[in-house]
Protein backbone atom coordinates (compact mmCIF):
# COMPACT_ATOMS: atom_id res chain seq x y z
CA UNK A 1 0.00 0.00 0.00
CA UNK A 2 2.89 2.43 0.46
CA UNK A 3 4.09 2.21 -2.75
CA UNK A 4 0.82 2.72 -3.87
CA UNK A 5 0.02 6.07 -2.02
CA UNK A 6 3.50 7.54 -3.45
CA UNK A 7 2.92 6.40 -6.73
CA UNK A 8 -0.30 8.43 -6.37
CA UNK A 9 1.01 11.11 -4.38
CA UNK A 10 3.81 11.46 -7.44
CA UNK A 11 1.41 11.34 -10.73
CA UNK A 12 -0.24 14.45 -8.63
CA UNK A 13 2.77 16.41 -8.73
CA UNK A 14 3.40 15.33 -12.20
CA UNK A 15 0.09 16.90 -12.78
CA UNK A 16 0.25 19.78 -10.79
CA UNK A 17 4.17 20.91 -12.24
CA UNK A 18 2.21 20.96 -15.92
CA UNK A 19 -0.96 22.50 -14.65
CA UNK A 20 1.10 25.26 -12.76
CA UNK A 21 3.41 25.56 -16.01
CA UNK A 22 0.27 26.43 -18.31
CA UNK A 23 -1.05 28.43 -15.35
CA UNK A 24 1.28 30.62 -15.23
CA UNK A 25 3.37 29.96 -18.81
CA UNK A 26 0.57 29.36 -21.51
CA UNK A 27 -2.22 31.19 -20.39
CA UNK A 28 0.30 34.07 -21.49
CA UNK A 29 0.63 32.80 -24.72
CA UNK A 30 -3.15 30.78 -24.99
CA UNK A 31 -2.02 28.66 -27.49
CA UNK A 32 1.30 27.28 -28.81
CA UNK A 33 1.37 24.88 -32.23
CA UNK A 34 3.56 21.57 -31.86
CA UNK A 35 2.08 20.33 -35.42
CA UNK A 36 0.24 22.89 -37.20
CA UNK A 37 -3.67 22.31 -37.23
CA UNK A 38 -2.61 19.18 -35.43
CA UNK A 39 -1.74 19.00 -31.69
CA UNK A 40 -1.39 22.31 -29.49
CA UNK A 41 -0.99 22.92 -26.19
CA UNK A 42 -3.64 25.46 -25.42
CA UNK A 43 -4.92 26.74 -22.22
CA UNK A 44 -8.29 26.60 -21.05
CA UNK A 45 -9.86 26.90 -18.00
CA UNK A 46 -12.56 23.91 -17.54
CA UNK A 47 -15.13 25.08 -15.24
CA UNK A 48 -17.32 21.70 -15.44
CA UNK A 49 -16.29 18.32 -15.61
CA UNK A 50 -14.96 15.72 -18.49
CA UNK A 51 -15.27 17.95 -21.88
CA UNK A 52 -17.15 20.82 -19.73
CA UNK A 53 -20.12 18.89 -18.84
CA UNK A 54 -21.99 20.98 -16.50
CA UNK A 55 -19.95 24.00 -16.76
CA UNK A 56 -23.29 26.05 -16.68
CA UNK A 57 -23.36 25.97 -12.51
CA UNK A 58 -20.69 25.69 -9.80
CA UNK A 59 -20.82 22.19 -9.65
CA UNK A 60 -17.06 21.97 -8.17
CA UNK A 61 -17.81 21.02 -4.47
CA UNK A 62 -20.03 17.77 -6.27
CA UNK A 63 -16.93 17.17 -8.59
CA UNK A 64 -14.85 17.71 -5.05
CA UNK A 65 -16.93 15.15 -3.02
CA UNK A 66 -17.32 12.70 -6.05
CA UNK A 67 -13.57 12.87 -6.08
CA UNK A 68 -12.90 11.89 -2.33
CA UNK A 69 -15.52 9.34 -2.54
CA UNK A 70 -13.67 7.50 -5.04
CA UNK A 71 -10.54 7.97 -3.95
CA UNK A 72 -11.54 6.58 -0.24
CA UNK A 73 -13.52 4.01 -2.22
CA UNK A 74 -9.73 2.62 -4.25
CA UNK A 75 -7.90 3.09 -1.47
CA UNK A 76 -10.06 0.54 0.44
CA UNK A 77 -10.02 -1.60 -2.26
CA UNK A 78 -5.98 -1.31 -2.51
CA UNK A 79 -5.36 -1.77 1.43
CA UNK A 80 -7.77 -4.72 1.19
CA UNK A 81 -6.53 -6.44 -1.47
CA UNK A 82 -9.43 -6.72 -3.30
CA UNK A 83 -7.35 -6.57 -6.72
CA UNK A 84 -5.96 -9.91 -7.23
CA UNK A 85 -3.56 -8.76 -10.24
CA UNK A 86 -1.02 -5.81 -10.53
CA UNK A 87 -2.73 -4.56 -13.29
CA UNK A 88 -6.22 -3.95 -11.53
CA UNK A 89 -4.48 -2.07 -8.40
CA UNK A 90 -1.99 0.06 -10.68
CA UNK A 91 -5.35 0.86 -12.53
CA UNK A 92 -6.74 2.14 -9.45
CA UNK A 93 -3.87 4.04 -8.46
CA UNK A 94 -4.03 6.18 -12.01
CA UNK A 95 -7.89 6.61 -11.65
CA UNK A 96 -7.25 8.02 -8.13
CA UNK A 97 -4.16 10.27 -9.07
CA UNK A 98 -6.30 11.33 -11.81
CA UNK A 99 -9.05 12.19 -9.62
CA UNK A 100 -7.19 14.20 -6.86
CA UNK A 101 -5.47 15.95 -9.08
CA UNK A 102 -7.86 17.41 -10.76
CA UNK A 103 -9.72 17.78 -7.16
CA UNK A 104 -6.64 19.99 -6.35
CA UNK A 105 -7.48 22.25 -9.10
CA UNK A 106 -10.99 22.62 -8.41
CA UNK A 107 -10.26 23.48 -4.73
CA UNK A 108 -7.23 25.84 -5.46
CA UNK A 109 -8.52 27.60 -8.58
CA UNK A 110 -12.40 26.93 -9.32
CA UNK A 111 -11.54 25.20 -12.59
CA UNK A 112 -9.34 22.65 -13.83
CA UNK A 113 -6.64 23.68 -16.33
CA UNK A 114 -6.80 21.53 -19.22
CA UNK A 115 -3.84 21.97 -22.20
CA UNK A 116 -3.11 19.23 -24.47
CA UNK A 117 -5.51 19.90 -27.56
CA UNK A 118 -5.93 17.63 -30.70
CA UNK A 119 -7.14 19.60 -33.34
CA UNK A 120 -7.05 17.34 -36.15
CA UNK A 121 -9.73 14.69 -34.70
CA UNK A 122 -11.76 17.97 -33.13
CA UNK A 123 -10.86 16.23 -29.52
CA UNK A 124 -11.70 18.45 -26.28
CA UNK A 125 -8.42 19.67 -24.51
CA UNK A 126 -7.68 18.06 -21.56
CA UNK A 127 -4.39 17.59 -18.95
CA UNK A 128 -2.37 14.75 -17.29
CA UNK A 129 -5.03 14.02 -14.52
CA UNK A 130 -7.70 13.18 -17.80
CA UNK A 131 -5.03 11.07 -19.28
CA UNK A 132 -4.53 8.74 -15.72
CA UNK A 133 -8.14 8.32 -15.50
CA UNK A 134 -8.93 7.52 -18.75
CA UNK A 135 -5.68 5.21 -19.27
CA UNK A 136 -6.40 3.71 -15.18
CA UNK A 137 -10.07 3.30 -16.99
CA UNK A 138 -8.93 1.09 -19.64
CA UNK A 139 -6.71 -0.94 -17.89
CA UNK A 140 -9.55 -1.36 -15.14
CA UNK A 141 -11.68 -2.91 -17.85
CA UNK A 142 -8.56 -4.90 -19.44
CA UNK A 143 -8.56 -6.26 -15.36
CA UNK A 144 -11.83 -6.75 -15.26
CA UNK A 145 -12.91 -8.50 -18.51
CA UNK A 146 -9.45 -10.64 -18.72
CA UNK A 147 -7.92 -10.92 -15.05
CA UNK A 148 -10.32 -10.96 -12.92
CA UNK A 149 -12.21 -14.08 -11.22
CA UNK A 150 -14.70 -14.23 -9.53
CA UNK A 151 -14.55 -15.91 -5.82
CA UNK A 152 -16.58 -18.98 -5.65
CA UNK A 153 -19.48 -18.29 -3.67
CA UNK A 154 -19.60 -21.24 -0.47
CA UNK A 155 -23.77 -21.43 -0.48
CA UNK A 156 -23.70 -22.01 -3.93
CA UNK A 157 -20.84 -24.87 -3.71
CA UNK A 158 -23.17 -26.78 -1.17
CA UNK A 159 -25.91 -26.23 -3.51
CA UNK A 160 -24.27 -28.16 -6.57
CA UNK A 161 -22.36 -30.63 -3.96
CA UNK A 162 -26.26 -31.83 -3.80
CA UNK A 163 -27.10 -31.99 -7.22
Amino acid sequence: MPLYIAAILVMIVVDQVVKHWAFTVLQLQHTIPLIENVFHLTYIENRGAAFSMFAKFDSRWIFVALAAVITLAICYALSKKLMQTALGSWSLVLIAAGAVGNAVDRVARGFVVDMFDFRLIHFPVFNVADIFICVGGVLFVIYFMFQHKDKPNDKNEAVNDNE
